[in-house]
């Protein structure tokens, strides 16, 4: 079966067997056919259309899509070209900031960080529009397992970034020969409960380059220089 359109289908192929899978599939279609949901419905596997299996290096972990009009791409905590960023963004770019004494430029796609092997992904990838968490009980957890534990399973080790408790609720299916940093949600709710100062580009960078793998550039956010790289669907992902 073909879901996503590269490795991830191989090493998810499993899962797409399953019977939670198919009743997962039908639900969603039926929240799309009967309420406003998003993200829109090509880019509910973004994240992993746009950062395949082998070539992760960094997972960050959020807890579901944005929930309001334009916001959701997709890709966890990201945005299209022109989309006023969200709280939860304006308080990553902060931290990233603080941490790493960087200005981060007006652009919210993150494709910079996805061509870099960032995988932005959110323990739940649909959402009905200003009901956050709306879908959390519809079989995501169960999917998004598999791929946290995927990666686990690779031989070559990842950094993986945990925000809230949905995110950290995943921490055990990780063993020791990753990298985990785990914090509080960036939204507004939790920011200031230990997502500031928590310096999680630094700790990352530094455990990549004690792999032998190069750090990751955390201000490039746009991807610009990799708009052949990318190859998405009538009016997914835009780019600044």
């Amino acid at each position: 079966m073909t879901v996503i359109g590269n490795k991830w289908d191989e090493i998810l192929a499993e899962q797409y067997a399953l019977p939670y899978f198919e009743t997962l599939m039908e639900k969603i279609k039926a929240e799309y056919k009967s309420f406003t949901v998003f993200p829109p419905f090509d880019l509910i596997f973004a994240a992993l259309k746009t950062v395949d299996y082998d070539k992760v290096k960094v997972v960050i972990l959020g807890q579901d899509p944005y929930h309001g009009d334009g916001q959701a791409n997709g890709m966890a905590f990201a945005v299209n070209d022109g989309i006023e960023f969200p709280p939860s963004l304006k308080n990553i770019y902060a931290e990233i900031e603080s941490d790493l004494g960087v200005k981060m430029p007006k652009c919210g796609t993150l494709l910079g960080w996805a061509k870099q092997g960032v995988l932005l992904l959110n323990t739940v990838l649909t959402v009905r529009r200003g009901i956050p968490q709306s879908h959390a009980e519809l079989g995501w957890k169960m999917f998004t397992d598999a791929v946290i534990d995927a990666i686990n399973r690779r031989a070559q080790p990842a950094a993986f970034i945990l925000w809230g408790s949905n995110a950290i609720s995943k921490r055990q299916l990780i063993d020791e020969r990753h990298f985990v940093v785990t914090s509080p949600h960036p939204s507004p709710l939790s920011a200031y409960r230990g997502f500031f100062g928590s310096k999680p580009f630094s700790a990352v960078n530094g455990f990549l380059r004690s792999q032998g793998m190069r750090a990751i550039d955390w201000a490039n956010v746009d991807g610009r220089e990799y708009a052949s790289y990318y190859n998405y669907p009538k009016g997914s992902i835009k780019r600044c």
